[in-house]
Order: C-alpha cells, then structure tokens, then sequence
C-alpha cells in the first residue's frame, strides 16, 4: 500500500492558546541523522558515569604512589644539590691547589736562594782560605816587601801632618828602615819597633789621624771584597 504524502495544514484561525502552536512532522527522507533522546543526557550525566567507572586507588595504592614521587623529587633534588657541592668542592680544591702551589714555589725560592748563599759563602770561605795561605807564604819568601807597605801608608798621609810614628814588627824593622828611609826621613817620621804588630804590617800615627796597615786590617778589607768574613788567623772576624 502505498504511502499517503502528509501534507502540511495552516493553524486555525482565532485567538486563544491553542492558536500560537504550530507542529510539523518531518519526514523521515529529510532527516540526515539523528539519535533517541534519552532522560538525563543533558545534565552531564555521561561524563560522571565515566568518572564513576575508572577505577579508585586504594589508600596503600596512594600511599605507594605519593612515596613514588617523593623518592622521585628527592632524586631530583639530591642531584641538584650534588652538583651544586661537587662544583663548590671543585672551586675549593682549585683554590687550595693554588694557594699550596704558590706557598711550595715560595718555599723552594727561599731554599734555592739559601742554597746560593750557601754555596757563594763556601766559595768566598775557599778562596780566602787560598789566598791567605798564598799571602803568607809570600811573606815568608819576600818579607822585604813590608818597606813598600811602609811608604804607601807613609804616602797616605796628608803632607801637613805632624809627629808621624812608623811602627812596624822589631823583625821588620831592619828591612824598614833600609827600603823606606827615604820617605821616612823626607817626612820627618820615627821608626819604632812594636812586637804587638804581625810581620808584614805596620801602623802609621800622626797628630791627625792613624793608617792601619797592619796585615790584619789589610786581610780584612780583601776579604770583605769577596763576600767574606774569614779574619787573617782564620777565624771569623765577628
């Protein structure tokens, strides 16, 4: 049987309630989709149905979970702060190598100028030790080399000097008294023999002054040019 087409019918004329309502039915070919209305499917209903099907963690299940992320947030944390410490204790470590570098470089300076000192001091003390056996082992072959010693320290003196005494070692005096009369008479000077004196010297007095040449004084200024204190017997000076 064939299907009768509905057809579409204007409201009634007239007032009342009944004549702002209006209905049309659709057919079935005009619908391109459509779903059962269902009570309640407006109101979120759904979503709290799919809430209410997950699953709920039990009070151990939360336990578990909340010490999960606290171990893992101590991991963080811990990490950080071990990185934080291993570049401080890299700084620190910097510093005290350095500092202890420097204090070891400042101590093997001390010890390295010490040690030239040390070895100067041992050369000068050889060197003095070798010259004063060569000085006295001259005197002994030449002592007549004290007479040039008497004129220089003759000679020394200011020429308006007074009173001048030439003392020199009673063994000296001979050979004095025969290599610098000249000078020794040109300035009117005494010769006289002081067996205080060491051979080879002698110590010239006037009324303004006094020239130590005795072998003592001599020695010592020659030593003290080679950084030495070494006294003419070989002791020290001090």
């Amino acid at each position: 049987m064939s299907k009768e087409k509905i057809r579409q019918v204007p409201p009634p004329p007239g007032g009342g309630r009944g004549a702002n309502a209006y209905a049309r039915f659709i057919p079935r070919e005009e619908l391109s989709s459509f779903a059962a209305w269902m009570p309640g499917s407006l109101g979120g209903e759904e979503e709290a149905a799919a809430a209410a099907a997950e699953p709920q963690m039990s009070a151990e299940e939360q336990q578990i979970e909340a010490l999960r992320a606290a171990r893992q947030g101590g991991y963080h944390d811990g990490y950080r702060d071990g990185l934080a410490a291993l570049e401080s204790f890299k700084q620190s470590f910097a510093q005290q190598a350095t500092a202890q570098m420097g204090a070891l470089l400042h101590s093997y300076g001390e010890q390295m100028d010490a040690l030239q000192q040390s070895m100067a001091g041992a050369l000068a003390d050889a060197a003095v030790s070798l010259a004063r056996q060569v000085v006295r082992g001259e005197l002994q072959a030449n002592p007549a080399q004290v007479a040039a010693v008497a004129r220089e320290a003759i000679e020394a003196l200011l020429l308006s000097a007074r009173h001048v005494t030439l003392r020199v070692h009673p063994d000296d005096q001979p050979l004095v008294a025969q290599g610098a009369a000249e000078i020794i008479e040109a300035r009117g000077a005494r010769l006289v023999a002081d067996a205080a004196l060491t051979r080879g010297g002698c110590v010239v007095e006037s009324d303004i002054g006094i020239i130590d040449a005795s072998i003592e004084s001599r020695w010592r200024r020659a030593a003290a040019a080679l950084g030495s204190e070494a006294a003419w017997n070989g002791e020290s000076s001090e």
